[in-house]
């Protein structure tokens, strides 16, 4: 029997009600806030296409950990911005590297704080690619030897989790091998196993400065048409040794999360990136919606669709809304 025995709104009377019966409830702990690490100390360079955000010198990436552990926020994911760069990102697994030194320092000063790192080439390489560039493409094969050496670094300098994100063939595998065979083996790797090549990363290009200097990265990243190739890109990772898998971006590809999830079953990550995060900013500041209650929405709705972490850049600012305003 239906209506008038069946009246759904009996249980959306009150917020007290509503909350009660929530099916998918948000919390700091579901976040990984992006950080951008630079060289120098004292520096925070504003990221004019995303408002809070700033590349940061070591000693202000660990002011903001500190900050961020009263939030409640479990981790963060580093990217690097080097001193100086060239055609094969020869500074990415330099010890003394922007990453290097702040992961040392997080484990120092907040050794409880999950440090993970973002392991690829653009920031690093002088084209703003990948890896290795050959015939105006990037290499696959040789660009592994360097992404090993580049997780490796990260672990050796204290990393809890390494990310590669690069989409190269068969990098989980190189990079779990190079990491068990150097005394590895119980690192765990995030892997950005379904990114695809997205509208939606053009402000993060601004922050890592990564801009490629000729052509996209179509040839690598994944086509935003497909999403039974996410499935193989998936598995292929998985058996290569992948403990966390993610999507990128998340709120275009809700759809990816819930089939990634309902298949595999495995730790699941979406980064909800740069455009998603500035689309939202900007609209807000034009008054054309609610900031806060559209900056919840589309998170909830990420975690909805299965996602068992958040990479965003609205960690802090929906925190502080979770926790009440604190």
């Amino acid at each position: 029997m239906g209506f008038p025995t069946k009246r759904p709104r009996r249980l959306r009377k009150t917020d007290a009600m509503r909350t009660l019966v929530r099916e998918t409830v948000l919390s700091p702990k579901d976040f990984i806030l992006p950080l951008f690490v630079t060289f120098g100390k004292g520096v925070r360079k504003p990221i004019k296409s995303m408002p809070g955000h700033a590349q940061l010198s070591v000693d202000n990436v660990v002011r903001e950990a500190k900050e961020i552990k009263t939030l409640g926020i479990p981790a963060v994911i580093l990217f690097g911005i080097p001193k100086r760069k060239d055609a094969t990102g020869s500074s990415a697994n330099d010890p003394k590297g922007p990453v290097q030194e702040a992961i040392k320092a997080l484990k120092d000063k907040t050794p409880e704080l999950i440090v993970i790192t973002d392991v690829c080439m653009c920031e690093y390489t002088s084209h703003g690619h990948c890896g290795i560039i050959k015939n105006k493409d990037v290499d696959n094969d040789a660009t592994l030897e360097l992404l090993s050496a580049e997780a490796l670094s990260h672990a050796e300098a204290g990393a809890d989790i390494v990310a590669p994100s690069d989409m190269m063939d068969g990098r989980v595998g190189a990079i779990r091998k190079t990491l068990d065979e150097s005394g590895f083996g119980d690192m765990p790797i995030m892997s950005y196993a379904a990114k695809y090549s997205s509208a939606f990363y053009g402000p993060f290009r601004d922050a890592a400065e990564s801009v490629p200097q000729f052509g996209d990265r179509r040839s690598y990243q994944m086509d935003p048409a497909n999403t039974d190739e996410a499935m193989r890109e998936v598995a292929l990772d998985i058996e290569e040794g992948a403990d966390i898998v993610m999507v990128k971006p998340a709120l275009p590809y809700l759809d990816v999360i819930r089939r990634i999830k309902k298949r595999f079953g495995y730790p699941t990550a979406a980064y909800s990136v740069s455009g998603e995060f500035s689309m939202i900013k900007a609209a807000a500041e034009k008054g054309w919606l609610d900031h806060d209650m559209a900056m919840l929405e589309s998170l909830v709705c990420i975690k909805r669709a299965g996602a068992d972490m958040i990479l965003t850049y609205f960690a802090k600012e929906a925190a502080r809304v979770l926790r009440g305003g604190k």
